[in-house]
Protein backbone atom coordinates (compact mmCIF):
# COMPACT_ATOMS: atom_id res chain seq x y z
CA UNK A 1 0.00 0.00 0.00
CA UNK A 2 1.04 3.60 -0.57
CA UNK A 3 2.67 5.72 2.10
CA UNK A 4 -0.63 7.94 3.10
CA UNK A 5 1.40 11.75 3.43
CA UNK A 6 0.15 13.39 6.31
CA UNK A 7 -0.10 17.14 5.60
CA UNK A 8 2.03 19.70 7.46
CA UNK A 9 0.73 22.74 5.98
CA UNK A 10 -0.88 25.34 7.63
CA UNK A 11 -3.05 26.17 5.03
CA UNK A 12 -4.56 22.73 5.11
CA UNK A 13 -8.21 23.71 6.02
CA UNK A 14 -7.72 20.59 9.21
CA UNK A 15 -4.64 22.18 10.69
CA UNK A 16 -5.69 25.56 10.48
CA UNK A 17 -8.97 24.42 11.98
CA UNK A 18 -6.83 22.72 14.91
CA UNK A 19 -4.26 25.83 15.24
CA UNK A 20 -6.82 28.35 15.41
CA UNK A 21 -8.00 26.40 18.94
CA UNK A 22 -4.15 25.12 19.41
CA UNK A 23 -2.50 28.65 19.70
CA UNK A 24 -3.96 30.09 22.12
CA UNK A 25 -7.41 28.48 22.86
CA UNK A 26 -6.95 26.10 26.09
CA UNK A 27 -6.36 28.27 28.99
CA UNK A 28 -4.73 26.84 32.23
CA UNK A 29 -4.45 23.25 32.97
CA UNK A 30 -6.42 20.32 31.21
CA UNK A 31 -5.51 16.57 32.18
CA UNK A 32 -5.91 15.69 28.42
CA UNK A 33 -5.21 19.14 26.21
CA UNK A 34 -5.47 17.44 23.19
CA UNK A 35 -9.26 15.97 23.71
CA UNK A 36 -10.15 19.40 24.57
CA UNK A 37 -8.32 20.62 20.77
CA UNK A 38 -10.61 17.97 19.16
CA UNK A 39 -13.55 19.34 21.21
CA UNK A 40 -13.25 22.57 20.43
CA UNK A 41 -12.06 22.17 16.62
CA UNK A 42 -15.04 19.39 16.29
CA UNK A 43 -12.62 16.86 14.79
CA UNK A 44 -11.29 13.05 16.36
CA UNK A 45 -8.55 12.92 18.72
CA UNK A 46 -6.53 10.62 16.78
CA UNK A 47 -6.30 13.29 13.86
CA UNK A 48 -5.49 16.22 16.03
CA UNK A 49 -2.66 13.98 17.51
CA UNK A 50 -1.86 13.00 14.22
CA UNK A 51 -1.82 16.78 12.56
CA UNK A 52 -0.02 18.26 15.38
CA UNK A 53 2.84 14.80 15.11
CA UNK A 54 3.35 15.86 11.58
CA UNK A 55 3.10 19.89 12.15
CA UNK A 56 5.86 19.39 14.87
CA UNK A 57 8.16 17.21 13.09
CA UNK A 58 8.13 18.92 9.54
CA UNK A 59 9.06 21.96 11.52
CA UNK A 60 5.24 24.20 11.09
CA UNK A 61 4.92 23.98 14.62
CA UNK A 62 8.07 24.88 16.39
CA UNK A 63 7.00 23.65 19.85
CA UNK A 64 4.15 22.22 21.58
CA UNK A 65 4.07 23.22 25.82
CA UNK A 66 2.09 23.73 28.58
CA UNK A 67 2.72 27.96 29.40
CA UNK A 68 3.41 29.32 32.36
CA UNK A 69 2.59 32.57 33.82
CA UNK A 70 5.94 33.51 33.83
CA UNK A 71 5.45 37.07 35.53
CA UNK A 72 4.41 35.62 38.32
CA UNK A 73 7.39 32.89 38.54
CA UNK A 74 10.45 34.76 38.23
CA UNK A 75 10.81 38.54 37.67
CA UNK A 76 10.78 39.56 34.28
CA UNK A 77 11.83 42.24 31.84
CA UNK A 78 12.11 43.51 28.90
CA UNK A 79 15.33 44.87 27.88
CA UNK A 80 16.96 46.79 25.12
CA UNK A 81 20.68 46.76 24.47
CA UNK A 82 23.26 49.46 22.81
CA UNK A 83 25.27 47.33 20.92
CA UNK A 84 28.39 48.47 18.23
CA UNK A 85 26.65 47.41 14.86
CA UNK A 86 29.69 45.49 13.82
CA UNK A 87 29.04 43.35 16.93
CA UNK A 88 25.30 43.27 16.85
CA UNK A 89 25.39 39.67 14.73
CA UNK A 90 27.55 37.96 17.97
CA UNK A 91 25.32 39.40 20.63
CA UNK A 92 22.26 37.82 19.36
CA UNK A 93 23.64 34.71 18.88
CA UNK A 94 25.24 34.86 22.38
CA UNK A 95 21.92 36.01 23.91
CA UNK A 96 19.72 33.41 22.11
CA UNK A 97 22.30 30.75 22.07
CA UNK A 98 24.28 31.16 25.67
CA UNK A 99 21.89 32.60 27.80
CA UNK A 100 18.94 30.13 28.76
CA UNK A 101 17.11 33.44 30.60
CA UNK A 102 17.03 35.49 27.56
CA UNK A 103 13.42 34.73 25.69
CA UNK A 104 12.82 36.50 22.44
CA UNK A 105 15.63 37.67 21.16
CA UNK A 106 15.23 40.42 18.70
CA UNK A 107 16.86 42.60 16.03
CA UNK A 108 14.75 46.01 15.88
CA UNK A 109 14.64 49.10 13.63
CA UNK A 110 12.54 51.94 13.42
CA UNK A 111 11.81 53.79 10.14
CA UNK A 112 13.25 56.94 11.02
CA UNK A 113 15.70 58.06 13.41
CA UNK A 114 13.66 58.43 16.59
CA UNK A 115 14.57 58.37 20.74
CA UNK A 116 16.21 54.53 21.53
CA UNK A 117 16.63 53.96 17.58
CA UNK A 118 20.30 53.30 18.67
CA UNK A 119 18.72 50.32 21.03
CA UNK A 120 18.93 47.57 17.90
CA UNK A 121 18.46 44.50 20.08
CA UNK A 122 16.02 43.44 22.17
CA UNK A 123 15.71 40.63 24.86
CA UNK A 124 12.59 39.49 27.13
CA UNK A 125 14.63 38.02 29.84
CA UNK A 126 13.61 36.58 33.19
CA UNK A 127 15.82 35.59 36.14
CA UNK A 128 14.81 33.12 38.76
CA UNK A 129 13.44 34.54 42.42
CA UNK A 130 16.10 35.68 44.96
CA UNK A 131 18.52 36.89 42.19
CA UNK A 132 19.15 40.18 40.73
CA UNK A 133 18.34 41.27 37.31
CA UNK A 134 20.65 44.13 37.21
CA UNK A 135 23.62 41.77 37.91
CA UNK A 136 22.29 39.68 34.84
CA UNK A 137 22.41 42.71 32.57
CA UNK A 138 25.81 43.78 34.24
CA UNK A 139 26.74 40.21 33.40
CA UNK A 140 25.31 39.85 29.55
CA UNK A 141 26.69 43.08 28.92
CA UNK A 142 30.30 42.32 29.29
CA UNK A 143 29.88 38.98 27.58
CA UNK A 144 27.78 40.76 24.67
CA UNK A 145 29.88 43.94 24.43
CA UNK A 146 26.82 46.22 24.96
CA UNK A 147 27.47 50.30 25.94
CA UNK A 148 24.26 50.92 27.55
CA UNK A 149 20.98 48.71 28.17
CA UNK A 150 17.38 49.72 29.94
CA UNK A 151 15.64 47.13 32.01
CA UNK A 152 12.02 47.66 31.61
CA UNK A 153 9.11 44.76 33.76
CA UNK A 154 5.92 45.20 33.27
CA UNK A 155 3.56 46.98 35.50
CA UNK A 156 0.74 44.99 33.99
CA UNK A 157 -0.11 42.99 31.60
CA UNK A 158 -3.36 43.76 29.25
CA UNK A 159 -3.34 41.13 26.40
CA UNK A 160 -1.05 38.03 26.01
CA UNK A 161 -2.15 34.92 23.39
CA UNK A 162 -0.56 34.37 20.72
CA UNK A 163 -3.26 33.11 17.69
CA UNK A 164 -1.74 33.59 14.61
CA UNK A 165 -3.73 31.70 12.50
CA UNK A 166 -6.65 33.30 13.75
CA UNK A 167 -5.49 36.65 13.43
CA UNK A 168 -4.79 36.07 9.79
CA UNK A 169 -7.09 38.35 7.39
CA UNK A 170 -8.21 40.11 10.74
CA UNK A 171 -9.89 43.86 9.99
CA UNK A 172 -7.85 46.72 11.77
CA UNK A 173 -9.79 48.30 14.92
CA UNK A 174 -11.47 45.07 15.50
CA UNK A 175 -11.92 44.72 19.22
CA UNK A 176 -13.29 43.39 22.37
CA UNK A 177 -16.72 44.72 23.49
CA UNK A 178 -14.80 45.62 26.96
CA UNK A 179 -11.80 46.86 28.08
CA UNK A 180 -8.87 44.28 28.39
CA UNK A 181 -8.17 42.68 31.36
CA UNK A 182 -5.53 43.53 34.14
CA UNK A 183 -3.17 40.75 34.97
CA UNK A 184 -0.62 41.87 37.57
CA UNK A 185 2.78 40.52 38.00
CA UNK A 186 3.29 39.60 41.79
CA UNK A 187 5.46 36.69 42.76
CA UNK A 188 3.75 33.48 44.00
CA UNK A 189 6.19 31.41 46.03
CA UNK A 190 6.19 27.85 45.83
CA UNK A 191 7.08 24.60 47.64
CA UNK A 192 9.45 22.26 46.64
CA UNK A 193 7.04 19.66 45.59
CA UNK A 194 5.25 21.89 43.25
CA UNK A 195 8.81 23.42 41.57
CA UNK A 196 9.22 19.87 41.00
CA UNK A 197 5.92 19.11 39.29
CA UNK A 198 6.66 22.74 37.21
CA UNK A 199 9.66 21.83 36.22
CA UNK A 200 8.21 18.58 34.05
CA UNK A 201 4.85 20.45 33.66
CA UNK A 202 6.72 23.06 31.27
CA UNK A 203 9.14 20.79 29.50
CA UNK A 204 8.62 20.98 25.55
CA UNK A 205 6.73 17.49 24.06
CA UNK A 206 8.10 15.35 21.31
CA UNK A 207 6.20 14.22 18.89
CA UNK A 208 6.17 10.68 20.18
CA UNK A 209 5.07 12.28 23.52
CA UNK A 210 1.68 13.71 21.76
CA UNK A 211 -0.63 10.94 23.19
CA UNK A 212 -4.32 10.75 25.22
CA UNK A 213 -3.94 12.10 28.49
CA UNK A 214 0.33 13.00 27.98
CA UNK A 215 0.81 13.52 31.72
CA UNK A 216 1.20 10.28 32.91
CA UNK A 217 4.70 10.09 31.74
CA UNK A 218 5.92 13.11 33.07
CA UNK A 219 4.75 12.34 36.36
CA UNK A 220 6.40 9.35 35.98
CA UNK A 221 9.16 11.44 35.09
CA UNK A 222 8.82 14.07 38.38
CA UNK A 223 8.62 10.73 40.55
CA UNK A 224 5.33 11.61 41.51
CA UNK A 225 2.15 9.83 41.38
CA UNK A 226 -0.13 10.59 38.97
CA UNK A 227 -3.71 11.33 40.66
CA UNK A 228 -0.99 13.65 43.33
CA UNK A 229 0.42 15.10 40.00
CA UNK A 230 -2.59 16.33 38.59
CA UNK A 231 -3.37 17.64 41.78
CA UNK A 232 -0.44 19.58 42.43
CA UNK A 233 -0.88 20.81 38.80
CA UNK A 234 -4.68 22.21 39.33
CA UNK A 235 -3.21 24.09 42.67
CA UNK A 236 -0.39 25.43 40.24
CA UNK A 237 -3.55 26.57 38.07
CA UNK A 238 -5.66 27.39 40.55
CA UNK A 239 -2.94 29.87 41.91
CA UNK A 240 -2.64 31.67 38.52
CA UNK A 241 0.92 30.86 37.86
CA UNK A 242 -0.30 28.08 34.74
CA UNK A 243 -0.52 29.96 31.53
CA UNK A 244 -2.02 28.00 28.44
CA UNK A 245 -1.40 25.06 26.48
CA UNK A 246 -0.06 25.88 23.61
CA UNK A 247 1.33 25.05 20.23
CA UNK A 248 3.30 28.03 18.34
CA UNK A 249 4.36 28.57 14.89
CA UNK A 250 7.87 29.38 13.31
CA UNK A 251 7.20 33.29 13.35
CA UNK A 252 9.21 34.50 10.53
CA UNK A 253 11.02 31.94 9.18
CA UNK A 254 9.79 29.79 6.38
CA UNK A 255 8.77 26.06 7.26
CA UNK A 256 10.17 23.23 5.77
CA UNK A 257 7.51 23.99 2.97
CA UNK A 258 8.36 27.17 2.37
CA UNK A 259 5.23 28.96 3.94
CA UNK A 260 5.84 31.87 6.39
CA UNK A 261 3.38 32.31 8.96
CA UNK A 262 4.23 36.10 9.05
CA UNK A 263 6.48 38.38 8.20
CA UNK A 264 6.51 41.64 10.20
CA UNK A 265 6.99 41.45 14.21
CA UNK A 266 5.94 45.03 15.46
CA UNK A 267 6.51 46.37 18.50
CA UNK A 268 4.11 49.47 19.15
CA UNK A 269 5.29 52.40 21.54
CA UNK A 270 2.87 54.79 23.14
CA UNK A 271 3.34 57.59 25.68
CA UNK A 272 0.74 58.64 27.51
CA UNK A 273 -0.50 60.87 30.47
CA UNK A 274 1.11 59.40 34.14
CA UNK A 275 -1.58 58.15 35.87
CA UNK A 276 -3.46 56.64 33.11
CA UNK A 277 -1.36 53.93 31.91
CA UNK A 278 -3.98 51.11 32.95
CA UNK A 279 -6.74 52.97 31.46
CA UNK A 280 -4.85 53.44 28.31
CA UNK A 281 -3.01 50.42 28.51
CA UNK A 282 -6.81 48.07 28.86
CA UNK A 283 -7.87 49.97 25.81
CA UNK A 284 -4.71 49.25 23.31
CA UNK A 285 -5.43 45.52 25.09
CA UNK A 286 -8.97 44.95 23.64
CA UNK A 287 -7.94 45.20 20.24
CA UNK A 288 -7.48 41.75 18.92
CA UNK A 289 -4.62 41.98 16.41
CA UNK A 290 -2.29 42.06 19.68
CA UNK A 291 -0.14 39.13 21.13
CA UNK A 292 1.04 41.19 23.64
CA UNK A 293 0.03 44.53 25.50
CA UNK A 294 1.32 46.31 28.92
CA UNK A 295 2.53 48.94 30.78
CA UNK A 296 6.51 49.34 30.72
CA UNK A 297 8.34 52.49 31.43
CA UNK A 298 10.69 53.16 28.56
CA UNK A 299 12.56 56.11 30.53
CA UNK A 300 14.15 59.02 28.86
CA UNK A 301 15.99 56.70 26.53
CA UNK A 302 12.77 56.03 24.79
CA UNK A 303 10.87 59.34 24.93
CA UNK A 304 9.20 58.78 28.29
CA UNK A 305 6.83 56.04 26.49
CA UNK A 306 4.85 53.48 29.07
CA UNK A 307 2.44 51.36 26.67
CA UNK A 308 3.45 49.06 24.74
CA UNK A 309 2.28 45.80 22.43
CA UNK A 310 3.13 43.41 19.81
CA UNK A 311 1.48 42.61 16.58
CA UNK A 312 2.39 40.56 13.58
CA UNK A 313 1.28 40.52 9.85
CA UNK A 314 2.65 39.72 6.64
CA UNK A 315 2.36 42.94 5.09
CA UNK A 316 3.57 46.04 6.40
CA UNK A 317 1.00 48.12 5.06
CA UNK A 318 -1.38 45.93 7.17
CA UNK A 319 0.24 46.21 10.44
CA UNK A 320 0.79 49.83 10.07
CA UNK A 321 -3.21 50.23 9.49
CA UNK A 322 -3.57 48.08 12.83
CA UNK A 323 -1.47 50.45 14.37
CA UNK A 324 -4.06 53.23 12.78
CA UNK A 325 -7.09 52.15 14.20
CA UNK A 326 -5.34 51.91 17.62
CA UNK A 327 -4.07 55.60 17.40
CA UNK A 328 -7.71 56.24 16.62
CA UNK A 329 -9.30 54.67 19.63
CA UNK A 330 -7.47 56.23 21.95
CA UNK A 331 -8.30 59.69 20.49
CA UNK A 332 -11.81 58.92 19.90
CA UNK A 333 -12.44 58.71 23.47
CA UNK A 334 -9.79 60.95 24.54
CA UNK A 335 -6.43 59.25 26.34
CA UNK A 336 -4.08 62.05 24.49
CA UNK A 337 -0.81 60.35 23.25
CA UNK A 338 1.93 62.52 23.34
CA UNK A 339 4.88 60.21 21.56
CA UNK A 340 4.23 57.28 19.59
CA UNK A 341 6.64 54.77 17.68
CA UNK A 342 7.38 51.11 15.78
CA UNK A 343 10.27 49.40 16.50
CA UNK A 344 10.24 46.77 13.34
CA UNK A 345 11.66 42.84 14.01
CA UNK A 346 14.41 41.69 11.82
CA UNK A 347 16.33 38.59 12.94
CA UNK A 348 14.55 36.82 15.81
CA UNK A 349 14.76 33.52 17.69
CA UNK A 350 12.07 32.76 20.28
CA UNK A 351 12.54 30.06 23.11
CA UNK A 352 10.93 30.07 26.63
CA UNK A 353 13.55 31.64 29.27
CA UNK A 354 14.57 29.25 32.16
CA UNK A 355 12.95 30.10 35.29
CA UNK A 356 14.43 27.21 37.79
CA UNK A 357 16.71 28.68 40.20
CA UNK A 358 18.67 25.56 40.63
CA UNK A 359 19.39 25.79 36.59
CA UNK A 360 20.37 29.53 37.06
CA UNK A 361 22.92 28.50 39.85
CA UNK A 362 23.88 25.52 37.65
CA UNK A 363 24.73 28.31 34.88
CA UNK A 364 26.13 30.54 36.99
CA UNK A 365 29.12 28.12 38.09
CA UNK A 366 29.03 26.59 34.17
CA UNK A 367 30.18 30.60 32.95
CA UNK A 368 32.74 30.59 36.55
CA UNK A 369 30.17 32.99 38.42
CA UNK A 370 29.73 32.55 42.28
CA UNK A 371 25.84 32.41 42.57
CA UNK A 372 26.31 34.34 45.57
CA UNK A 373 27.49 37.31 43.63
CA UNK A 374 24.02 37.23 41.90
CA UNK A 375 21.69 37.34 44.38
CA UNK A 376 19.26 39.73 45.02
CA UNK A 377 20.03 42.50 47.50
CA UNK A 378 16.68 43.66 48.37
CA UNK A 379 15.54 40.18 49.06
Amino acid sequence: MPHTVIPSEITDPVNARILAISEDRIAGFLEDPFAEIARLSELPVETVLERLRAMLEGGVIRRIRQTLMATNLAPGALVAWQVAPERLDEGFEYLSKQDPFSGHVVIRSTDAETPGSVYRLWTTLKVPQGFSMQRHCELLAARIGATAFRIMPARRLFALGVGHVRRRGMEPGSRTDEPGVVIDTNLVALSALEWRVLGSLKREFEPHELVAEPWRARADEAGVAYEEYLSVARSLSAKGVIGRFSTFLEHVKPSSTGERVTRYNALFHWRVPVGREIEAGREVGRHHILTHAYWREGGPEFAGVNIMAVAHGTEKPVVLAHKAAIDEHLAAIGIPVTYTNVFWGGRSEIKPSEIMPQAYEAWLRGVGVDPASMKDANG
